[in-house]
């Protein structure tokens, strides 16, 4: 009989609904310290026991859930940024029992198909993954109210790992420590905001997170969650082509005919919709606004919502009025808050990369927010590189003009290439080379010498470029008819015109082969280029003094201005280094009217080659003499740090150092095993281009054949040629590449030890010949054991840009 009246009482109170959890047995009112927020999902919560409770109505309706960093760490190598977007995926409540399980079904796999049974056969051959399971707390006409609060209170974004892949320490989630902060947790008709506190404790280990935080073993980060009304079926997906410049959404449709691929692919773009679709000019009926974050500074501020703006150039030329706009993020809106796309100045400890993310429809590839990441050390970079290469602080004087006007010019243009990401555009790394044709190339800065005088008046773009152009109408423009054919003429049109794209894949890495496609570096003629850089550097060099840096500086400052002063040349000797075993291609099709395949001609070969051995050439990359003495020892509170020289001498500024870390980075990209192994094969191909045995030869005699009076730039040539050893003994014991390598570096390696052993020398560069005789000796009688010893690290020179990539739902 017990038995039975507890049922009944507990019967009597599930039906109730959820009056008694929140109601006051009198009334209607909300139980004291509950606080209830309706919007698209309505939730409360209990201040009595930090819960968040929330309601669910539609069962196995599907929704986007998301979730972001809305606070970060604050360190670059660490990369747990304010505002760094965690992906967004589909997921839908099921109920299970007394559960409501959270099931993400699975998107990359699929049947677009009528049959009822074909789709469930595909649905049912591949797994669904259960993100959560929550226990039904109360239930009333379809109506579940569940406790959601572990499913908040948790590492989403994976704090722990990426503190422990960047070997920071071992951290957990202290639960204890961790909380809803309610400023940020809302409500809203089409989405809602959860906000938490959450606090890892652990052992620290690694310096940057014990730089970055007041106390290492207590780590504190805010992170948000969403839930979010997916779009409506109205939007049209784009077929993705690898021509256009933009990223693929793919997945695999098992309904697709057999004479058909089952790999689909589509591009991600923002919805854009004409208010009246046969007016020839027509305002949108939803503009894409971006908005800026308040926080940033003048006159920074104004650069982002000028360069940004750039974009509506574009839309305007397909047809649109005002579709592209950019704002100031109204008061009190939140920038993780998904219906707002982002320009968020983000603050680090150290300088580095800025980036452009989405959140996007992963049925679709529709782009629902944009969320751009600048980091604020960026523009001091800037401002420091031309404070390098000019004077500016003469006769006790502080004009800071000119190189205000390059950084801000340079913000102009990030704010561009990020926001570009996030529109959809991948990096077009060939448009340097091609007219400066797209803002979502890496720039560097542009510079003439006139009349000894250096002219920064081109040094950033100020719009966008005909890639530019293109990308957006093959994104955005609206079609009447065959929309496959007219997307084919804007490409062959463009390519027809001279234009090229290559991205990240064909940029990257040290044996990479595009003849174009690079970062960082300007021209059309690359080996030219490289000369004009080295004359802009030699000029600087030569005038560089005490009047780089401002009154009542220590002498420590000067040594970092002159940093980048000093490699000035490194990413356009990359650039120039790829044209040796080089390629010329594009991301052609057939049908396209590109470029297939071909090889960077032999003549182009060994002009590039004569320029890049002129970025090892001691006369070239030593710093005089009389520069020495700018550089005392670090000041106390000024002391060295990742980007400053290295030394091997303690205290004192090592000028061996730097000429050992110059050419270690010109022989790693020119001595590089796939670079040797393509000029192999090209050779043995066409006996007019460069082969590597002509590569050694040229490298030898302007090296080891150098005999210097000069004591000091004799032993700098000493420190490269030890250089050039050391990377032919890298190739020569390389295993991943053609044997033919290993035979010509080996014969390469006799022939330059004779060189040594008949060179008449007396005094300390005899013994550091007999040395040199030695090392190579001592290689080739055990091969297979050498270990490329460590040289002085290359002071960080990326970003001097920006890195972008897209954050979603399969990244």
């Amino acid at each position: 009989m017990k038995k039975l009246l507890l049922f009944l009482f507990i019967i009597s109170i599930t039906s109730s609904g959820f009056s008694q959890f929140f109601k006051e047995k009198q009334g209607n009112k909300l139980q004291k310290g509950i606080t209830k927020y309706e919007g698209y999902f309505t939730f409360y919560y209990d201040e009595g026991t930090d819960k968040i409770f929330l309601q669910v109505a539609d069962l196995e309706t599907e929704f986007l859930y998301t979730h972001a960093l809305s606070e970060g760490i604050g360190s670059n190598d660490i990369g747990l940024d304010r505002g760094q977007l965690g992906g967004g995926v589909v997921v839908y409540f099921k109920k299970a029992g007394n559960k409501l399980l959270l099931l993400q079904p699975n998107q990359k796999y699929r049947a677009i198909t009528d049959n009822t049974a074909e789709k469930k056969s595909v649905k049912e051959a591949f797994s669904k993954s259960v993100l959560h399971g929550f226990v039904i707390k109360e239930e009333k006409n379809g109506l579940f109210l569940i406790d959601a609060s572990d499913f908040f209170l948790r590492d989403a974004h994976g704090v722990a790992k990426a503190l422990a892949d960047n070997k920071q320490g071992n951290y957990s989630l202290d639960i204890s420590k961790s909380a809803f902060n309610l400023e940020r947790t809302k409500a809203f008709p089409k989405n809602v905001a959860f906000d938490v506190l959450l606090t890892f404790k652990g052992t620290p280990k690694g310096y940057q997170i014990r730089s970055v935080t007041p106390d290492a073993s207590l780590v504190s980060v805010y992170q948000q969650h969403a839930f979010v009304e997916l779009p409506d079926n109205n939007y049209k997906p784009r077929t993705f082509d690898p021509r256009a410049g933009g990223y693929p959404m793919t997945y695999l449709n098992y309904a697709s005919p057999v004479n058909e691929s089952i790999t689909k692919r589509f591009i991600y773009r923002h919805r854009l919709e004409k208010k009246d679709p046969k007016a020839l000019i027509s305002e949108a009926i939803t503009p894409i606004i971006y908005y800026v974050d308040p926080g940033t500074p003048e006159p920074i501020r104004s650069a982002l919502l000028e360069g940004g703006s750039w974009w509506n150039q574009a839309f305007e030329a397909i047809g649109y009025k005002d579709a592209f706009q950019m704002k100031m993020l109204p008061v009190g809106a939140d920038p993780l808050d998904i219906r707002y796309n982002m320009v968020q100045w983000v603050h680090r400890s150290t300088r580095g990369w800025s980036y452009g993310g989405s959140i996007s429809d992963p049925r679709t590839g529709e782009i629902i927010k944009g969320h751009v990441s600048l980091g604020s050390l960026r523009i001091r970079q800037d401002f420091l590189i031309v404070q390098a290469l000019q004077a500016a602080y003469k006769e006790h004087t502080a004009d800071d003009a000119a190189a205000l006007q390059v950084a801000i010019a340079r913000i102009r243009q990030l704010s561009a290439h990020e926001i570009g990401h996030t529109l959809g555009f991948a990096h077009n790394f060939a448009a340097s080379t091609n007219g400066n044709a797209s803002v979502m190339d890496y720039p560097h800065m542009k510079l003439r010498l006139k009349e000894g005088v250096l002219d920064f008046s081109e040094a950033y773009e100020t719009k966008i470029g005909a890639w530019d152009k293109v990308a957006v109408a093959y994104f955005y423009q609206d079609f009447e008819g065959d929309t496959k054919n007219q997307l084919r003429i804007i490409l062959e049109n463009a390519f027809e015109s001279g234009l090229k794209y290559l991205s990240d894949k064909d940029a990257r890495g040290p044996g990479s082969a595009s003849a174009s496609a690079h970062l960082w570096d300007n021209g059309g003629n690359i080996h030219d280029e490289l000369y004009n850089v080295l004359k802009i550097r030699k000029t600087a060099i030569e005038k560089f003094s005490s009047d780089n840096i401002k009154t009542d500086q220590p002498y420590s400052v000067l040594e970092d201005v002159f940093v980048p002063l000093y490699f000035f040349h490194r990413f356009q000797t990359e650039a120039t280094v790829k044209l040796i075993g080089g390629l010329v291609y594009g991301y052609a099709v057939k049908g396209g009217n590109q470029t297939i395949v071909k090889r960077v001609s032999g003549v182009s070969e060994r002009i590039a080659l004569q320029a890049v051995l002129k970025t090892i050439a001691v006369d070239e990359i030593a710093i005089p003499k009389e520069k020495l003495n700018l550089f005392p020892p670090r000041a106390i509170g000024y002391g060295r740090t990742r980007e400053s020289f290295k030394s091997n001498l303690g205290v004192e500024f090592d000028a061996f150092g730097a000429v050992e870390t110059a050419s270690e980075m010109t022989l790693n990209l020119l001595l590089n095993p796939e670079r040797a192994s393509r000029l192999i094969a090209h050779k043995s191909i066409d006996k007019s281009q460069l082969g590597l045995e002509e590569l050694i030869d040229e490298l030898v005699s302007k090296t080891f054949q150098k005999i210097y009076e000069d004591t000091y730039y004799q032993e700098l040539q000493g420190v490269v040629n030890r250089n050039i050893l050391v990377q032919l003994f890298y190739l020569a014991a390389a295993k991943n590449q053609y044997k033919q390598v290993n035979a010509i570096v080996f014969y390469k390696l006799d022939e330059i030890k004779t060189i040594l052993q008949n060179k008449k020398l007396e005094g300390v560069q005899k013994i550091y010949n007999l040395a040199m005789v030695k090392m190579i000796d001592a290689f080739l009688k055990e091969p297979k054991s050498f270990e490329k010893p460590a040289t002085l690290k290359i002071p960080d020179g990326s970003p001097i840009g920006s890195e972008s990539f897209f954050n979603f739902s399969e990244n």
